[in-house]
């Protein structure tokens, strides 16, 4: 098993990361932290979701958001869309790509969207078809892949065939969640030893929470693995309102350290990635959570 010699960072901060934060920021706010992330170097930015503001207040605003962005060539804005109604939001909005989610869990399913696993993927199949119509990539989250807070472990088969739907339903990529941030380095390795039967390695990739501070070592045995995509969001933004304790994703910044010192190529700043971490802690009114950020804001 080879390292790749270059990783792909996904920045889910602005979506992923800001839903499950408290405090609601504004669409100037927003515009601020995206707009700079623009500027880091990063070419995949998850800026926004549409879906019920009664669920999801912090993204209520996604479209004035994605209007308000000077979006820079080169970088893919996406957004989260799952429903019809979301993705025809954000054809209205001008998103690059979008992206569905299911969960590896029944349990999760039930309790999250009120329907079975097999439903809810059904679900996105007219969305699926009106984003092609389109020319939009659709991207597939599977969460709970490694544990849920209602079932605990996760088999590794449920999480494939969950992920296999959503990539013959024509999701170009599959993003492995270990939302709510139980896994291990074992786990990782049983998860991937399945997965990848039925999911090429090129279209697969990483999206760990730091709950237990395992989510750097899984990526390592990702990366040994040959994943080359890695979610993360800006100062370890986020959390999982449905699992307690539940800490938010890895911190971009984190990440970026780890594969720096690997010799990986990303093409992102440091510097100015440090730059919007210590802005959106200031916007937060708290102290990022990464390690990098936080070393470099005491210095």
């Amino acid at each position: 098993m080879a390292f790749p010699s270059t990783v792909s960072i996904v920045e889910v901060g602005p979506r992923d990361g800001l839903q499950n934060e408290k405090q609601i920021l504004s669409v100037d706010d927003k515009v601020a932290l995206i707009n700079l992330l623009s500027e880091t170097g990063l070419t995949r930015i998850e800026a926004g979701s549409f879906v019920s503001p009664k669920w999801v207040p912090q993204m209520a605003d996604s479209g004035n958001v994605f209007n308000a962005l000077t979006k820079k060539p080169g970088i893919q804005y996406s957004a989260l869309t799952p429903n019809l109604k979301g993705l025809e939001a954000a054809l209205e909005a001008g998103v690059d790509e979008v992206a569905v989610f299911g969960a590896a869990s029944e349990s999760f399913s039930q309790k999250n969207i009120n329907c079975t696993i097999s439903e809810s993927l059904q679900r996105f199949e007219p969305v699926l078809e009106l984003a092609k119509q389109h020319s939009i990539p659709v991207r597939g989250y599977v969460s709970c892949v490694m544990g849920c807070p209602y079932e605990g472990e996760i088999a590794p088969s449920a999480v494939a065939q969950v992920s296999k739907t959503l990539l013959d339903m024509g999701c170009y990529e599959i993003s492995l969640g270990d939302t709510i941030g139980t896994g291990t380095p074992g786990a990782t390795k049983a998860l991937l030893d399945e997965v990848l039967k039925y999911i090429p390695v090129a279209k697969t990739a990483a999206h760990f929470h730091d709950t237990y501070g395992q989510a750097l070592v899984n990526l390592y045995t990702a990366l040994e693995y040959g994943v080359a995509t890695i979610d993360s969001a800006v100062s370890g933004l986020g959390g999982c309102p449905y699992a307690k304790g539940a800490s938010g994703n890895v911190a971009t910044e984190d990440v970026l350290y780890m594969l720096n010192g690997m010799g990986v190529t990303t093409n992102v700043d440091m510097n100015k990635l440090l730059e919007v971490a210590k802005l959106v802690s200031t916007m937060l009114s708290r102290p990022p959570v990464s390690k990098v950020a936080s070393t470099y804001l005491s210095q």
